[in-house]
């Protein structure tokens, strides 16, 4: 994967490259964001970066530089190959394998899936293309049992051995354990990158030992009518929050709820980025930008100085679990009550 495939995230992937060329990677990362909006896929294209022999820089366009695509390392991390490329994510037993799955098992499918989804396919479709019906998957201690085995050994052909954990949240506690002093102290020349949708649901453990990295919504992702439907819709949402009158409140949630649920999880990717935006107003003095404007003049020059440093991390933490709770169908009346609750808290202690 190159950075030029992933559209909407150039900005982004400006920041990893320029990262990668500075000689300042960390080992081990967390890139927190959904997988439709591009978190894996700038995983894997960040790796495939870090170990392209001829990386290329421009002189203009959107993206700084990119992978060259075409050296030895870069064809075999086109087609997920390269034998210093690890890839771990959750599984379950099917009729094929009944007892004791692991990533490893599933490398096959794995790849044929990202293949199809342009690597941007959700947990649930993961789910069902292994024919999921009601289980629920889980990265394990043999998993982790292999991880630790891979990465105990020196690169075999790239700079840099890579391991790529997809929804790291689905570790269970034995196999994050596990993990724990390879994270903290892996051999040299590796990158460990975690990549989950909701860190509410990992070890605390984990999360200290990793460099946090926060996944934005793709710039292009919204049609224009959607994206000012979007901003009525946060106006209204972030104003019922300050007076926190039931009532209100009430109606708005009935209207979220009646849109239907993958219009729920975009409004909800609209206003983390429109959180993320904000905050960036406030801490740096950027600017909105015509595509976060909000429609009222009012609003644009005085709500962004309510996100701070101080709640923009547990504003979008909840942004996020909420995300993950739509995508598994939960109701969406509770749980965007719940959010609403917590936002209007998270605010007023700004």
């Amino acid at each position: 994967m190159q950075f030029k495939d992933i559209e909407g995230q150039e900005v982004f992937a400006n920041r990893l490259t320029e990262i990668i060329d500075s000689g300042r990677v960390s080992h081990a990362q967390l890139f927190l964001g959904a997988t439709a909006g591009g978190s894996l896929a700038l995983a894997l294209a960040y790796a495939q970066y870090l170990n392209c022999e001829h990386r290329r820089h421009f002189d203009d366009g959107p993206l700084r530089a990119d992978s060259c695509g075409q050296c030895p390392s870069c064809l075999k991390y086109g087609q997920l190959m390269h034998p210093d490329l690890h890839l771990v994510f959750p599984t379950f037993t099917t009729t094929r394998v009944t007892s004791k799955p692991c990533a490893e098992e599933f490398e096959e499918e794995f790849r044929a899936f990202l293949a199809d989804c342009g690597q941007r396919g959700t947990e649930t479709q993961w789910y069902a293309a292994l024919g999921a019906e009601n289980k629920q998957g889980m990265i394990r201690e043999r998993d982790a049992d292999n991880i630790v085995s891979a990465l105990s050994l020196k690169p075999f052909e790239a700079a840099y051995k890579t391991l790529v954990v997809w929804m790291a949240e689905r570790m269970n506690p034995a196999a994050a354990n596990t993990l724990l002093k390879t994270i903290e102290e892996p051999l040299g020349q590796t990158l460990i990158v975690l990549v989950s949708e909701s860190s509410e649901r990992m070890l605390p453990t984990i999360l200290s030992r990793t460099q946090q990295v926060v996944v934005p919504l793709p710039q292009e992702r919204l049609a224009q009518p959607q994206a000012e439907q979007f901003a009525g819709l946060f106006v209204s949402w972030m104003r019922l929050l300050f007076k926190l009158n039931m009532q209100p409140l009430s109606g708005w949630v009935d209207g979220i709820a009646a849109l239907g649920r993958e219009t729920q999880k975009q409004f909800l990717l609209y206003a983390e980025e429109a959180v993320r935006a904000c905050l960036l107003k406030t801490a740096a003095g950027l600017a909105l930008g015509d595509r976060l404007q909000f429609g009222d003049e009012k609003f644009n020059a005085s709500f962004p100085a309510m996100i701070t440093p101080n709640n923009a991390e547990q504003i979008c933490r909840a942004m996020n679990e909420t995300l993950y709770a739509i995508e598994r169908n939960a109701y969406a009346k509770i749980s965007f009550m719940q959010l609403s609750f917590k936002m209007s808290k998270y605010l007023k202690n700004r």
